[in-house]
């Protein structure tokens, strides 16, 4: 799941890489917090409803910030980071370091719920007598990256029942829709976070609140768009894990997933294209407006 910048730094830069460390960290925290809510839910049917795991993602993605905002900013997701760096001044030298580091907690982050998860992860491939890497493994494959619509109600079947849904959870969702959905839900998430963490708004949380209302917003996001693309908006979040699924044993499966594009389009270039528009209408168009207004 994606979040953002908190720009409040002390007055000494830290070493690029102390930076890019504590995005590694940062982002380990989201994705074993966020998507190992997701193998608790699909694999054990620990959490009760959407709900459930879309405030951990939220409360994952406030702990990170908490923790290494002051080092990094916090950025945990490479659309927020592009974003920064075209609207915030964020240096273009650090864009590729920061996002190589969100990958790598990205990946380390699954392979420890890999490792932590593999008798749950055995025991529903054995439930719905699935092979790991083919077509129908998306049932667990969609713990690492993520599918549309959800296979979440697939994964949720009884086995007599599971693959004819399976066949028609296929044909529900168009890749057009899916990246319509994730441009919004991003654009959406990065305007939030371009105002809470812009000190000229007079309507910004007090100091050390804008993390708790980021959260928020990530957790209300997933709970609206979930349902039809598991709802990334961050492409570390769905490429890290992805790729660690892809060498694991999913294989295409996991990676290209349901077609030779969408891991591209709906999970990386949708969400970079809506951070970028929604950092660019706030700075463009809200925050010109309150400033005519002041």
């Amino acid at each position: 799941m994606p979040p953002p910048e908190i720009q409040t730094r002390p007055n000494a830069e830290p070493p690029l890489m102390r930076q890019v460390v504590a995005e590694v960290i940062g982002t380990f925290l989201l994705i074993f917090f966020g998507c190992g809510a997701v193998h608790a839910a699909v694999l054990t049917g620990a959490q009760q409803g959407l709900w459930q795991v879309a405030i951990v993602w939220g409360v994952a993605i406030m702990l990170a910030i908490y923790s290494v905002g002051g080092i990094s900013g916090s950025h945990i997701n490479p659309a927020m980071t592009l974003a920064f760096a075209l609207w915030r001044g964020f240096p273009m030298s650090r864009v590729l370091p920061y996002i190589a580091g969100q990958l790598a907690g990205a990946m380390l982050a699954a392979s420890v719920l890999f490792v932590i998860f593999g008798p749950q992860l055995a025991a529903k491939e054995r439930e719905k007598e699935i092979v790991r890497g083919q077509p129908e493994s998306v049932v667990t494959a969609m713990c690492y990256g993520e599918y549309f619509p959800n296979p979440g109600g697939v994964a949720s079947g009884d086995k007599e029942n599971w693959q004819p849904k399976y066949r028609e959870w296929q044909t529900q969702q168009s890749p057009y829709l899916a990246c319509t959905a994730e441009v919004i839900g991003t654009l959406i998430l990065a305007f939030v976070v371009f105002a809470l963490t812009d000190e000229r708004n007079r309507g910004q949380p007090a100091a050390g609140q804008a993390p708790i209302f980021i959260g928020l917003t990530v957790a209300v996001l997933i709970s609206v768009i979930a349902p039809l693309t598991q709802a990334c908006f961050n492409p570390a979040r769905d490429f890290g894990p992805r790729l660690f699924a892809s060498l694991a044993g999913w294989g295409s499966a996991a990676l290209p997933g349901q077609d030779s594009l969408s891991w591209l389009t709906v999970y990386i270039l949708a969400p970079i294209a809506g951070a970028i528009i929604g950092g660019g209408v706030y700075e463009f168009g809200a925050r010109s407006v309150a400033q005519d207004q002041a």
